[in-house]
């Protein structure tokens, strides 16, 4: 018995998809990795933190990030789970600094005790304000914006510096045009790349370095690889960051709810689509969002030829 496709699918298309090759036969493995983690607030997070760095490990990222809060006990968790990585996973980890609720002198203060403990990349952020939709208010003897930031820090060391990137706008920017320009300035100042927010079409992001290079930002440019598992709390990320969750998506997730690991599945299929259509337009470096977790960023990276390279430490010592 034949099945008609449906009429909104075109069948010469369709017939073409049949006969195409598979869109991860035999890729090289040739991409740059690195993985961003957040500082765990519990014993059994940490745990949890810990395992996921083991599994990723041997995929020799180029650095793991951890990010940070304003809050005294968050700056202590980010800095001593920074400090751990370099320690004992033998990891270049970088970590997230913002302009939040603190003086240039304080920030000054926090930058050097990451140098001392070999930090030598910093991923510098304005940061947002702690509620929702809250504008951001730079403290009064702070840094005003990341700009200011990249700038300050690059007086403290030669820091490795990465920037936020958004390819669909930062919800406080006037217009697409000034928040490009706000990133040139970030970049002038002394940042080594952009990280770009999540997305999910890749026509996003190739329009968006379209863009960079005619606003003449020629620093590298990293997608942000979000694996959606909660559309829910995804919709939350988007629009605190601009992003749009397109409404295809919400149609591949319905009726899983109570489906853990169908969802798994699901999101492992969309984000490593979105990376090899990104490869297939010449990108070789990627930034996941792992929120912790590491088995949806270890399959992508696998899909895409990335293969274990040596034992790392905390492999050899387990």
């Amino acid at each position: 018995m034949s099945v008609q496709a449906p009429d909104c699918l075109d069948p010469v298309q369709e017939k073409r998809t049949a006969r195409d090759t598979p869109l991860f036969s035999g890729l090289p493995g040739d991409i740059a990795v690195s993985f961003e983690f957040f500082p765990p607030k519990t014993d059994k997070m940490e745990e949890k933190l810990w395992e996921a760095v083991q599994e990723l490990a041997p995929l020799a990222p180029e650095f793991v990030s951890v990010t940070y809060g304003a809050g005294g006990s968050t700056r202590e968790r980010t800095h001593n789970t920074v400090a751990r990585l370099i320690k004992e996973a033998g990891i270049p980890a970088a970590a997230h600094l913002t302009c939040v609720d603190a003086s240039k002198a304080e920030t000054r203060a926090i930058a050097e005790a990451y140098w001392e403990a070999g930090v030598r990349h910093i991923v510098a952020l304005r940061g947002d304000a702690g509620e929702p939709g809250a504008p951001f208010v730079p403290h009064p003897e702070g840094y005003a914006n990341a700009a200011e930031l990249v700038s300050g820090l690059k007086e403290v060391a030669d820091f490795e510096i990465s920037v936020a990137a958004y390819p669909e706008t930062h919800p406080d920017a006037q217009c697409p045009q000034s928040d490009l320009d706000n990133l040139k300035r970030k970049i002038d100042a002394g940042a080594t790349r952009g990280i770009s927010q999540f997305f999910f079409a890749p026509e996003v992001f190739f329009d968006f370095t379209d863009k960079c290079r005619a606003a003449g930002i020629h620093a590298p440019m990293v997608p942000g690889i979000l694996p959606v598992t909660n559309v829910a709390q995804a919709r939350k990320f988007a629009g605190q960051c601009g992003a749009v969750i397109p409404d295809w998506m919400d149609g591949l997730f319905e009726g899983l709810d109570e489906r853990p690991a169908a969802r798994q599945l699901v999101a492992a299929t969309i984000a490593a689509e979105l990376c090899r259509r990104l490869y297939a337009g010449g990108v070789r470096q990627f930034h996941f969002y792992t929120l912790n977790r590491a088995d949806l960023a270890y399959a992508i990276c696998h899909m895409l030829g990335r293969r274990p390279v040596e034992r790392g430490p905390m492999e050899k010592k387990s």
